[in-house]
């Protein structure tokens, strides 16, 4: 295709997290093949008293070559008419929108309202239905899907779902494709080295937001497994409590794993990440509930065994007895999992595979999926 003028509307740096990082990586991948690509990110993305964090931020340098403009304000209604104003004029192709959370449907929804009967609009959906569900959120998502030509979803669980809210045939489902922000792999040794780990234990990584329906319950039961606690297994819990630390600091100490369990609690910086998964034999995923997960993207970055629960669309991504294994949410089959993966040696296996399988999951996919739900 010829050069195209794009915009994407979603946070980008400095905010955190999964949504930027993935904004940053898809405006980068429009920008190498060619294209003008501008994000129009936030200035203020949750009041502080919605967020449960301790910060929005990052301190990471800004990605190159990528025009960022934090201008949407997500709880002004006369800031979204001003930015619609503001896309309108800069005349793009297309208007590629980020969906995850219905708290965001409003300002995006009308932005999106606003530019629909002159700009085409595709939606990029993380979630349609959220994990945490509140008063509402039908209503408000059904506003954002009404404002959108197309959609893309990054599972099937969610492309099903999507299909409570409009009959468009103009959807397609597009694995997430590979984080590859955080730098290249670096030996175990010098990560365990880099982020003070004895070099003589055994790891496996939970990483990432700590909330409830990521499970890591579910993933302190099956450390505490008499089979796990005989091998000397060290669980690294990696990544900010949005829920009450106390409660996951009381089961440690009933469970009696005090000694199984290391505790990172603090957001990991960008430039940390390749030394926690590198780090690690194995990166676990128990969640209760999930749609997809780039966790299991930047696992595949750096081809690491992943161990994923089957729910959402985690199974769809992670082969089980491949590149990792797929349980049920019991911590018994977990923790069976965990004791194959090391009585057997799986680990050189799962990560030669790993090498292999994560070639299917590219930018250029996306992109390319972008442009043809556009052209149909």
């Amino acid at each position: 295709m010829s050069k195209k003028k794009i915009i994407i509307v979603g946070p980008a740096h400095p905010y955190r997290g999964g949504i930027a990082n993935f904004n940053d990586c898809l405006a980068k991948a429009f920008y190498e093949k060619g294209d003008d690509v501008t994000i129009y990110s936030f200035k203020l993305q949750y009041p502080s008293i919605f967020f449960p964090g301790k910060t929005q931020y990052e301190n990471s340098d800004p990605p190159k070559n990528i025009k960022i403009k934090s201008v949407i304000n997500s709880i002004n209604p006369f800031n979204w008419i001003d930015v619609s104003r503001k896309i309108l004029n800069e005349k793009p192709d297309y208007l590629i929108v980020r969906y995850w959370l219905p708290f965001m449907a409003p300002c995006l929804g009308t932005i999106c309202f606003l530019l629909k009967n002159k700009i085409k609009i595709i939606a990029v959906t993380d979630n349609i239905i959220p994990h945490e569900k509140r008063f509402g959120d039908f209503i408000l998502t059904k506003y954002f899907v009404k404002s959108c030509h197309a959609f893309i979803t990054l599972s099937r669980s969610v492309l099903d779902d999507l299909s409570k809210f409009t009959n468009t045939n103009k959807k397609e489902f597009i694995p997430h494709p590979i984080y590859d922000t955080f730098g290249e792999k670096v030996s175990k040794e010098s990560a365990l080295k880099a982020i003070n780990l004895n070099k003589k234990d055994k790891h496996l990584l939970f990483f990432g937001f700590v909330r409830k329906y990521k499970g890591l319950d579910l993933m302190l039961k099956a450390i505490a497994d008499k089979r796990i606690k005989s091998l000397g297994i060290k669980l690294i819990v990696a990544g900010e409590f949005y829920d009450d630390i106390s409660f996951y600091q009381e089961m440690i100490v009933k469970l009696k794993i005090e000694d199984n369990v290391i505790l990172r609690s603090d957001f990991i910086d960008s430039s940390d990440v390749k030394n926690y998964f590198c780090a690690s034999d194995m990166i676990t995923q128990t969640y209760k509930t999930a749609t997809q997960s780039g966790v299991t993207q930047i696992a595949y970055h750096f081809e690491r065994p992943i161990l994923v629960t089957n729910v959402g669309g985690l199974a769809e991504i992670v082969p089980h007895n491949k590149v990792g294994y797929v349980t049920s949410k019991e911590s018994g089959d977990i923790a069976d999992s965990i004791l194959d993966f090391y009585s057997n040696s799986r680990e050189d296996e799962f990560v030669k595979n790993s090498a292999i399988e994560k070639k299917r999951f590219s930018w250029e996919s996306l992109t390319l999926g972008i442009e043809k739900l556009i052209l149909s």
